[in-house]
């Protein structure tokens, strides 16, 4: 399988971010990113979808959109959606009936930040996610570097010393988050987890200061999503899409925060008696399944089963575990960055299956 790298859930111009999709793009070459996926707030910017190339560096450009109802106060549920292939904002109203339409286009629909506490002193609300009845969207947003920030919103100084040391905000998705997460998987539900940067790059003064908060540059070196592909970009870009989206759409996927060390490398894989698999993929129990975890340098890194740590490993490169019961295999990893723990990876689920 093939790794590339991905960064989504980003705002430009055309909504509430402050740089264009040259300037993204720009960003993107010089981090080295494969991919990145624009999601501007009720439009479909239609255009700079396709290839662009910086001497031996090429990335490809997605646009897709937040959707959210405007009408509501607050405007909660957003969803990120991503392939539709047309506008979708005006389905905003009715969540089920534009889940059903993203997913009846062959696009994909993620359940954005799905908990996103308010900040009382700067005036913004809590936009978490509550219509958890609804069906058939592809994945969340396990782990959005955007409201992780949010929540350390306290007051003037917090805000203040933190936009001034974003390498200090990230320590990973929000427990009610990945506890949302452990809920959906144990109905028997495939959900795809990814990471988004919801990169704005506020501009904000305070005084003679100024600074721009979390620029694209900075994201793209952070909360990014790992995809696994059959072949490497061919270079054609509606073939590329369609594998990037099937990549997402099979949970062949990862979350990594390649801040504090590079995850590219990671793998979690399954061998079982007739087949082998992926992050994303079934495989049948029989007499037994061998997981086994690849990281890209030594870490804490803990193997879960239906939300629980069934095996801890420390200082471990290759960790490997015989599954003999069926269930929903998942693997967190953790290191120390800036004298902190931090999450580092977080998997795809391995389903396996009775």
């Amino acid at each position: 399988m093939n790794e590339l790298v991905i960064n989504l859930h980003m705002h430009t111009t055309y909504s509430d971010g402050s740089g264009t999709h040259a300037d993204i793009i720009a960003d993107a070459l010089q981090v080295g990113l494969d991919a990145i996926i624009t999601t501007d707030h009720n439009v479909l910017v239609t255009g700079p979808a396709g290839y662009y190339q910086d001497g031996d560096r090429k990335v490809l450009l997605l646009v897709g959109e937040e959707v959210h109802d405007q009408t509501a106060n607050p405007q909660k549920n957003h969803l990120l959606v991503i392939g539709a292939g047309r506008e979708m904002a005006d389905l905003a109203g009715d969540t089920q009936d534009l889940i059903d339409k993203v997913h009846k286009s062959g696009g994909l629909a993620f359940i954005a930040h799905p908990v996103d506490p308010a900040a009382p002193v700067f005036g913004e609300p809590d936009i978490s996610w509550e219509k958890w009845e609804v069906e058939n969207f592809a994945g969340i947003e396990l782990w959005n570097a955007m409201s992780e920030f949010k929540s350390l919103l306290k007051n003037w100084f917090r805000a203040i010393f933190f936009g001034f040391n974003p390498k200090l905000v990230a320590h990973g998705p929000f427990l009610a988050t990945i506890s949302r997460w452990d809920q959906l998987l144990e109905t028997g539900k495939q959900v795809v987890a990814v990471g988004g940067s919801d990169a704005h790059a506020f501009h904000y003064s305070l005084g003679p200061i100024r600074k721009t908060l979390f620029p694209y540059k900075f994201h793209f070196q952070a909360v990014n999503t790992h995809i696994f592909t059959e072949n490497p970009f061919s270079g054609d870009f509606e073939k590329d899409r369609l594998m990037v989206l099937e990549a997402l759409r099979s949970g062949h996927a990862f979350v990594g925060y390649d801040l504090p060390a590079p995850t590219r490398g990671f793998k979690f894989t399954a061998q079982g008696l007739e087949t082998n698999a992926w992050m994303g993929d079934e495989i049948k129990l029989n007499e037994g399944v061998t997981l086994q975890i690849n990281l890209p340098q030594r870490a804490e890194c803990h193997l879960l089963k239906d939300g629980e740590v069934v095996k801890t490993w420390h200082k471990r490169e290759i960790c490997t575990y015989i599954a003999n019961e069926a269930g929903v295999y998942r693997v967190e990893v953790y290191l120390r960055y800036l004298g902190v723990r931090r999450g580092w990876i977080f998997s795809n689920p391995i389903y396996i299956r009775k």
